[in-house]
């Protein structure tokens, strides 16, 4: 409780003072009026900019979140850059926090898993198809410019990100990057420079430069002394840089680069996204392209488009298969089904989310729509295998940096849990609709093979997954590539065994090389 002052008005001298204190009150009032309109200011400068990126965001919804940047930068304002809008909201009165309260109860909001998610995919897609941290800054991915570009704050989120899963390579990438735009936007970022170094200089020693750790270290205690972690770190890199010897810095001699066929498999599917392999031209020349009829009447009217891909193992496309009206049909019935994929824990046999795997998916039964029973009839024309013993279709939607690593789609000799709840066997065969085109990235690609299919709308891929001995195939292990813009969607019709005994007959030798259809 505060000293009270009683009697004040029994002398004059006492008054005096209470002026003293008016003009106090008066410079708290006017302090509290300057930082209102500070926060009014910030506020409309934050609503016209919401508002700018809503309107551009509205005229084609689906073009704008094709653009990963833009997915990345829309979870990032209604996460980080939300809450600190709804900050400076609170103060004001009792009734925005109360309809804060309620608009959290009944809209979407991503959480910080989904910010660390989209943060994480514009990682994939920087690394795997090579692109430069400034270009994506400034809104170019792989060549091609976008309108949206990423301001000091972003990119400084994203290094912290990357921070947080102690990726230090793409901190001090990102970090940097924000480094230099802050100059550029020091009247308009939320972040200071210190900030910035605190968080570079102890990524750049943990990918192993000191010295330069040291410098930026220096450089923010210039700018704040009593830091107390800097001056801890400082003393450290020091002692660091004195047990080091000094030819410790020298570049060590580059080796030759090795040949593609003794690349691992995770650089090969990489160089394979970017378009970077291909088949050898002896192994294209082989290919053809034929129309086909396999004696089923409704092929003799309208016959198959059959383009070969890869010969051993028989790798086939077939074009304008799905048309442009089921495939809308399928995506209605599939989007409000569609759950994170998860694939399977071939000791468990259960079913469980993976980081290699980032997409969502639904199952449509044949008997839900006509379309969909047609479209397995339409399998059936295709591989001359029956559907009866297929799995449902699997519709599938790849978001920000969507991908599946190399996997294969049979279950192998160690997984004896895989598809028992069928009891249809393994998979034989998979068929995969690409039900959209995509601007840039999400090819299937098989790293063994050297192959990549890219998608187009209407196309579907055949491939046998196991040898007719019923051995698994090894050359069909694929993945599906990070998508770099636009929006993928796929359908799956994975065929299995049993069933199929007459249509395709087992062979004792091991290994036997399909016939051309």
């Amino acid at each position: 409780m505060g000293m009270a002052n009683a009697e004040l008005y029994t002398a004059l001298v006492d008054l005096e003072e209470l002026l003293e204190t008016e003009a106090v009150l008066i410079r708290a009032l006017d302090e509290y009026i300057s930082s209102t309109e500070h926060r009014l200011t910030q506020l409309k400068r934050r609503a016209a900019e919401y508002s700018k990126e809503h309107d551009e965001a509205s005229v084609d919804v689906s073009a704008y979140l094709s653009n990963p940047i833009n997915a990345y930068l829309l979870v990032k304002r209604l996460t980080n850059d939300w809450k600190q809008t709804e900050s400076l909201m609170l103060d004001f009165a009792q009734e925005v926090r109360q309809n804060m309260t309620q608009y959290r109860q009944v809209l979407k909001f991503p959480t910080e898993e989904d910010l660390s998610g989209a943060a994480t995919a514009l990682m994939r897609l920087q690394d795997t198809y090579q692109l430069d941290t400034a270009s994506v800054a400034r809104g170019q991915l792989n060549g091609v410019q976008y309108t949206t570009q990423l301001s000091a704050d972003d990119c400084f989120e994203l290094g912290r990100q990357s921070y947080n899963n102690q990726d230090f390579y793409h901190t001090v990438l990102w970090m940097s990057e924000s480094l230099k735009r802050h100059e550029q936007e020091k009247n308009r970022t939320n972040i200071e420079r210190w900030e910035i170094l605190e968080y570079l200089a102890y990524s750049t020693y943990m990918q192993g430069n000191v010295r330069s750790a040291l410098q930026m270290t220096d450089e923010l205690l210039t700018i704040v002394p009593t830091h107390q972690r800097a001056l801890g770190n400082r003393a450290f890199y020091q002692a660091a840089i004195e047990k080091t010897p000094n030819n410790a810095d020298n570049a060590e001699p580059q080796m030759a680069s090795p040949a593609v066929d003794d690349l691992p498999e995770r650089e090969v599917y990489e160089m394979l996204c970017r378009n970077a392999l291909s088949p050898t031209p002896q192994v294209l020349a082989q290919l053809k392209c034929r129309y086909v009829h396999r004696n089923v009447p409704f092929l003799r009217i309208a016959p198959l488009k059959e383009e070969e891909a890869y010969l051993e193992p028989r790798i086939v496309l077939y074009r304008d298969v799905i048309y442009d009206g089921e495939i809308e049909i399928i995506k209605k019935m599939a989007s409000p089904r569609l759950k994170r994929a998860t694939v399977q824990n071939y000791k468990t046999g259960e079913l469980e989310v993976a980081s290699y795997r980032i997409s969502k998916s639904a199952w449509l039964k044949e008997a839900e729509h006509p379309s969909i029973e047609r479209l397995s009839r339409r399998v059936e024309h295709m591989t001359s295998l029956t559907t009866a013993t297929a799995e449902e279709l699997q519709v599938v939607n790849y978001g920000i940096g969507g991908h599946y690593e190399p996997h294969f789609d049979f279950a192998r000799r160690e997984e004896t849990n895989a598809f028992k709840s069928l009891g249809t066997g393994n998979r034989i065969a998979t068929v995969l609709f690409y039900m959209s085109d995509v601007a840039q990235g999400g090819a299937t690609v098989f790293p063994s093979l050297k192959l990549a299919l890219w998608p187009e709308k209407g196309t579907a891929a055949f491939w046998y997954n196991l040898h007719p001995s019923g051995e698994g195939d090894f050359a069909t292990r694929h993945a599906a590539c990070p998508v770099l813009a636009g929006s993928k969607w796929v359908s799956n019709k994975w065929i299995h065994e049993r069933g199929q005994e007459f249509r395709r007959p087992c062979s004792l030798e091991r290994e036997v090389s399909e016939e051309s259809s």
